[in-house]
C-alpha cells in the first residue's frame, strides 16, 4: 500500500494565493462602498449662547408666608421698612423687607 505524502509547502502556497485574491476582491468592494457612502455630518458641539437677561433690584415687603405685599424702588428702602413696620403693627404677623431682582424687558 502506497502512502500519499502531503507537501505542506505546496498547500501553504495555494492557501496564500487564494487569500490574496479574496483580499483584492474585498478591497475593491470596500473602496466602492466607501466611495458611494456619503460622509456623516457631525453635530456641532458648541453650546448656544444664552440670551442676555438684565435684572433690576427692588425692595419687596413680605408677610410671614413669603407672599409679596408691596414693592419699592431700590432707592426707597426707608419707605419699604416703614410699610413693613406698619403692616406688622396692624396685622400682628411679622412682615419683613428683602431685596428682589426682576427681569427688565427691553423694547
Amino acid at each position: 500500500m502506497a502512502r500519499k505524502v502531503v507537501n505542506r509547502k505546496e498547500l501553504r502556497a495555494e492557501a496564500e494565493a487564494a487569500e490574496k485574491t479574496t483580499k483584492k476582491k474585498a478591497k475593491k468592494a470596500t473602496k466602492k462602498a466607501v466611495a458611494k457612502k456619503a460622509p456623516a455630518k457631525r453635530k456641532s458641539r458648541a453650546k448656544a449662547a444664552p440670551a442676555e437677561v438684565r435684572l433690576k433690584a427692588f425692595w419687596g415687603v413680605f408677610n410671614q408666608s413669603l407672599k409679596r405685599v408691596a414693592l419699592y424702588e431700590y432707592s426707597q428702602r426707608r419707605q419699604a421698612d416703614k410699610k413693613a413696620k406698619d403692616l406688622t403693627d396692624k396685622h400682628g404677623s411679622p412682615h419683613f423687607v428683602q431685596p428682589v431682582k426682576e427681569v427688565i424687558e427691553e423694547e
